[in-house]
């Protein structure tokens, strides 16, 4: 009985203490972390973006032009698809016509490398690039128009191998949408404000430095040839965790800029935001399979209800249940996203986004499988990819 009431204690007291720490990193940070701001590089040299795609997704055509429309002297866009019948294809060429003085180019190319499509995508576009600077971005996100060079400016220090951003989630505002598909988008982007990131910030306020995003990579060419290139990640789930390991085993430091950007979050249904959860909790565990067994504590409200029912909830128990629960809240009012009204509006989801998260983190250990893009894959011990089926 004592050993079980000191398990119960250290359950609770994590799950209070880990979200009392994000909230006091969210109020401080008010969204953004903290790094340092480099002087901004005279002449800036020449970038290229690569843009992979796939379908026209919600609001692609806002968010390709916010890449377009930066403030930087001299930028080229490659965008690719696998199939010339791609609907993003006509997003692209509106976009060709609107800004007609900037350099760009798309890749038609089916040729797949391995298993990961976006990997094999980026593949086929990196012959088309012309500047040293690459900046590789998911096609869901939206930015400033100092993003490039805010980015980029750390790669003027020969030790920075690669920037990376943090990013916030934004639910895709279809009002037309039926009722499900606006529930899974805003509990997909609870999912990142809410979660994911908060744990990214304060690893990163610890001195981590293994967060990488495919929502922004930025390198030297020179870099991503002298580690082995892309395709040493073509059969890779977690490519973007795995590249940044190539990097720092190269001995090049990762930045996390002080950029913050914004993805915009589009389920059809709770089945396809389960599926795609999934998906993105498998990538961390097949990155840190370690550290993801033992994330529980994150999963705050949770934990803290089972500790405090295995108390007897007790009195201690109860007012740490109550400080967990209370933090909870406070970190989804500055976490959140919308105005002030929709934020109260979604505290209403704030019980099923946590129980939901935390029935998915124990199905995770079930089976080594993921659903991407309507394709189902196998995962291994070593994060590689194997098509199923």
């Amino acid at each position: 009985m004592h050993e079980m009431a000191a398990i119960v204690g250290v359950l609770l007291t994590a799950a209070a203490a880990l979200y009392a720490l994000c909230v006091v990193l969210i109020m401080r940070g008010a969204r953004r972390p903290v790094a340092l701001h480099h002087a901004a590089v005279r002449p800036l040299p020449p970038v290229t973006v690569l843009k992979a795609l796939c379908g026209a997704e919600p609001g692609l055509a806002t968010q390709l032009r916010s890449f377009c429309g930066q403030n930087y002297p001299l930028f080229q866009v490659v965008f690719g698809v696998r199939d010339a019948a791609d609907p993003a294809l006509q997003v692209v060429r509106l976009l060709q016509a609107q800004f007609p003085e900037l350099q760009t180019a798309v890749a038609v190319d089916p040729t797949l490398h391995g298993c990961n499509n976006k990997i094999s995508n980026l593949l086929n576009m990196v012959p088309l690039a012309r500047h040293p600077l690459l900046v590789m971005a998911d096609s869901d996100v939206s930015v400033p128009p100092d993003y490039l060079a805010r980015v980029v400016a750390p790669l003027d220090d020969p030790s920075v191998g690669l920037v990376t951003c943090p990013y916030f989630g934004r639910p895709a505002s279809e009002p037309q949408a039926p009722l499900a598909a606006r529930l899974a988008s805003r509990l997909g982007a609870m999912f990142i404000n809410e979660w994911f990131m908060p744990a990214v910030l304060l690893a990163a306020r610890f001195g981590s430095r293994s967060f990488v995003s495919g929502a922004t990579i930025a390198m030297r060419a020179e870099v991503l040839a002298a580690i082995g290139g892309l395709g040493k990640l073509s059969d890779q789930l977690a490519d973007d965790y795995r590249l940044g390991e190539l990097v720092r085993r190269h001995g090049r430091r990762i930045v996390l800029s002080d950029v913050a950007i914004e993805t915009t979050v589009s389920e059809p249904g709770l089945a396809a935001l389960c599926r795609h959860e999934l998906r993105w909790l498998r990538t961390i565990q097949s990155a840190q399979p370690l550290g993801y067994a033992c994330c529980f504590p994150s999963l705050a409200l949770p934990t803290a209800l089972v500790g405090a029912a295995l108390a007897g909830f007790s009195t201690v128990a109860s007012a740490l249940l109550a400080i967990t629960a209370a933090a909870r809240l406070v970190l989804h009012y500055f976490a959140g996203g919308g105005g002030f009204r929709q934020r109260c509006r979604d505290v209403a989801l704030v019980p099923l986004r946590d129980t939901l998260l935390a029935a998915l983190w124990l199905w995770s250990f079930r089976k080594r499988e993921i659903v991407w893009r309507e394709q189902r894959f196998g995962v291994g011990t070593d994060g590689s990819l194997h098509r199923v089926g």
